[in-house]
């Protein structure tokens, strides 16, 4: 399928805007073709294209616990409510509440997610009858997933679609055994593969490490050598001058979730002083339990907000930073570095923003516009792989929005 884009704005891989045309062919941006090849000629009437949000750490299908446990700290919200009501989950329940997730990313934007939670089967199956990316990660915890069991599901999804992948990953240091920790360590080290883990998210969880190991989550990941091949640490709330050292020399992705880690009084990431370390960045929305939103626009903001309340500078993290951060700086946190900016050569995920809305006007600074004042109503559009998958509030993904509400709506009853 060809589509030409025409009467555009276009954000530039140095976030800088031009006027002009985008072109794409099966899926991958390319330099021009005849208007007479083209399948479809979009006009853009002056509107923003730019890399689509890529959510570099979430829990798809939790939005089934969407202000079902508010308003509790992070371990009495985990084990207490949490837990117990993903215990009741099967993998049609998965399926659904997944779909449910992804038509929320679609029309904020994001055309990929970077997914830790368990059926991965289901959660793979709802991507791909969707036509949406999703990286799985592997969460092998001391109650259910074990290292081999994931590493099972390594095996089997690990690049098995266009649309999917699967990475090294177990849930936290406070969920695993020092075992499990060594034999997810001997699988990077044999397939050089990044791991990625929760990490340092609250101060108790970080504090209880160093009770029970005498070392900080990073430094125990990094003496046993999960890192040797990167990764990436989800949270890294509470982490030390040395932790940040570990990650930037083991090339560890930060992927912060400052909108979850406010609500749940979890702390604020300190990213202004891991990127001047080293440490790259990427934006994620956690789960819908804890955030409640899963909006790229919301993360950016509070990442760049929080930054300048922690440093007590209003001019520390520039908006371009979180808008790099949350899309080619999350594409490239799951491996999807051919898809993280509008360049020819790369995949066709994009989206349209619109200009037009009283909150984008004047045109003073567009990008920085989208991080201060934008919000998931100001996306027109949203294209994975080249093809239309959101427009102007519908779906086009093999199935009625309306149908896939309803039936997460009547599972629901499972949980009552």
């Amino acid at each position: 399928m060809k589509i030409k884009l025409y009467n555009a704005r276009i954000m530039q891989k140095d976030l800088s805007i031009t006027s002009a045309e985008l072109f794409i062919d099966n899926g991958v941006i390319v330099s021009s073709f005849d208007d007479s090849d083209a399948d479809e000629l979009i006009d853009c009437g002056g509107n923003l294209l730019t890399p689509s949000f890529k959510n570099a750490h979430t829990h798809s299908a939790m939005t089934f616990l969407r202000s079902r446990a508010d308003d509790l700290p992070l371990q009495e919200w985990l084990f207490e409510q949490i837990f117990p009501q993903e215990a009741k989950l099967n993998a049609e329940h998965i399926y659904a509440f997944t779909k449910l997730a992804i038509l929320e990313y679609l029309s904020g934007g994001i055309t990929a997610a970077f997914d830790m939670y368990f059926e991965p089967e289901a959660v793979s199956t709802a991507a791909k009858d969707m036509g949406f990316r999703l990286t799985m990660c592997g969460s092998a915890n001391n109650f259910g997933t074990t290292p081999d069991k994931m590493f099972s599901f390594y095996q089997k999804f690990k690049n098995s679609h266009e649309f999917i992948d699967y990475k090294l990953g177990f849930h936290a240091e406070y969920t695993n055994s020092i075992e499990n920790m060594k034999a997810i360590a001997e699988m990077a080290r044999e397939y050089k593969a990044p791991v990625y883990t929760h990490m340092s998210e609250t101060l108790r969880e970080h504090e209880e490490c160093i009770e029970r190991h005498g070392k900080t989550p990073a430094a125990l990941f990094a003496e046993l050598g999960l890192w040797e091949h990167g990764g990436g640490a989800f949270h890294a709330v509470h982490v030390s001058d040395e932790d940040i050292k570990l990650m930037a020399n083991h090339g560890v992705w930060a992927v912060s979730n400052p909108g979850s880690n406010l609500k749940l009084a979890s702390g604020i990431a300190p990213l202004c002083k891991m990127q001047e370390a080293g440490v790259k960045i990427a934006l994620g929305t956690d789960g819908a339990a804890s955030n409640n939103a899963l909006s790229m626009f919301r993360e950016m903001h509070f990442a760049c907000t929080t930054q300048k309340h922690f440093c007590n500078d209003a001019a520390a993290c520039s908006a371009l930073n979180a808008l790099e951060w949350a899309t080619s700086g999350s594409a490239k946190a799951m491996g999807l570095e051919n898809c993280d900016t509008l360049e020819v050569g790369k995949k066709a995920d994009i989206i349209m923003l619109d200009l037009n809305r009283p909150s984008m006007r004047p045109l003073n600074n567009i990008a920085k516009n989208l991080v201060y004042s934008g919000d998931t109503s100001c996306v027109k559009m949203t294209i994975v792989n080249g093809i239309i998958r959101y427009k102007d509030g519908d779906f086009f993904v093999g199935e009625s929005a309306t149908k896939i509400i309803e039936n997460a709506e009547k599972l629901m009853k499972d949980f009552e």
